[in-house]
């Protein structure tokens, strides 16, 4: 019995040597996203303020978690008064719900399952995972490249203001393709 826990005990710390937790590089990542506008054309826009930490098997390249943080007052669609709009009670309402986060909670091939919090409500989401896997920087740093696409409705999330339009439609689309990219420094 001694045996067969020392035998499990070295196992488990023999995964944990190869297991890194890397720090979010904002300078190198982005938090962006993609909504419909009048029904025919996409505005773009991204979070500037975000945070997170990626835990990365180095020797079987695979992704084990990701928890972030991104500060809706950061939003950026490049137009001040749209972005006043989308902090406002309308969307976001970014003095109650300052936050967004995500927890990662698994990897089934190329697709990432996770839970998303925005607006105060939690919901389980799916992502297309891209794993660009591990490079050394020049100064000696080891680093990670993991991306995330996918769609929600942002309705699921109370972000529900719209206007209708005289010709059909509605003034913002319903779908939020969500582009992540995100580079990590692992912690020495």
């Amino acid at each position: 019995m001694k045996i067969l826990r020392l035998s499990l005990a070295t196992i488990l710390t023999a995964g944990a040597l190869f297991a890194g937790t890397y720090n979010v590089d904002t300078a190198h990542s982005n938090v962006g996203f993609k909504v419909k506008h009048m029904m025919i054309s996409n505005v773009s826009g991204k979070f500037n303020t975000f945070s997170g930490v990626i835990d990365f098997d180095e020797k079987t390249n695979t992704l084990k978690a990701i928890n972030g943080t991104i500060d809706v007052s950061s939003i950026n669609t490049e137009n001040e008064k749209r972005d006043a709009h989308l902090k406002s009670a309308d969307f976001f309402n970014a003095a109650k719900n300052p936050k967004i986060t995500f927890t990662l909670l698994k990897v089934d091939g190329d697709t990432a399952y996770g839970k998303l919090t925005i607006n105060n409500i939690t919901k389980e989401v799916e992502f297309d995972l891209e794993n660009n896997g591990l490079a050394t920087d020049p100064w000696g740093n080891q680093r990670v490249g993991i991306e995330l696409t996918g769609k929600i409705d942002r309705k699921d999330f109370g972000l529900t203001w719209n206007k209708a339009l005289e010709a059909g439609g509605v003034l913002v689309g319903e779908t939020v393709k969500l582009d992540v990219a995100l580079e990590g420094i692992l912690v020495k």
